[in-house]
């Protein structure tokens, strides 16, 4: 399942005061409010609270609370996905996939060994960028095995590895 961009309707103008935004990034869950185990009764009360606060004949003017901005048929959208059983695993499994692909992180420009870097204190590691920057790992990053390191001072991202030696002299990379 893909989120599709939907086009607004007359009800529906785009604010920056609004506090729903309802770009074609968001997911379902966001734009109505509610938490990933919501039941069914808390997705139709937001829904509905959402419509009635968004409806131009319900805002008064008196009103406290700000007039919501949104867009009634990705709203709508929203609603019917997450009310149905079956669409909503569809669409579960499809924002899951959605977040694995953006979560994988930069891709390294190079790969760097650990002896290539210069010991610093606390059990820390520095290595020059070739921006004039400063790559910084520290022993619980590579205990973890987060061995992707950024730069302080650019957008570039290397890739740190190391190899173990036993008291047996068996190398094993890591």
């Amino acid at each position: 399942m893909t989120l599709k961009l939907i086009t607004l309707n007359k009800y529906s103008k785009p604010s920056p005061s609004s506090k729903l935004d309802t770009s074609p990034n968001d997911n379902f869950y966001q734009l109505l409010g509610i938490t990933y185990d919501a039941p069914q009764s808390t997705i139709k009360s937001a829904y509905h609270k959402i419509l009635l606060a968004s409806h131009p004949d319900k805002q008064s003017f008196s009103s406290a609370i700000p007039p919501v901005d949104v867009d009634i048929a990705l709203l709508k959208e929203a609603y019917t996905t997450l009310s149905n059983v079956s669409s909503r695993v569809a669409y579960d499994n499809a924002l899951r996939n959605a977040q694995v692909k953006t979560s994988t992180g930069p891709r390294p420009a190079q790969v760097i060994s650990l002896e290539d870097f210069e010991e610093a204190e606390e059990g820390g590691w520095t290595h020059a960028c070739r921006c004039g920057g400063t790559y910084r790992i520290i022993e619980e990053d590579m205990d973890a095995g987060r061995h992707l390191v950024g730069c302080e001072s650019c957008s570039e991202v290397v890739w740190v590895g190391y190899e173990l030696v036993d008291d047996g002299h068996h190398a094993t990379n890591n």
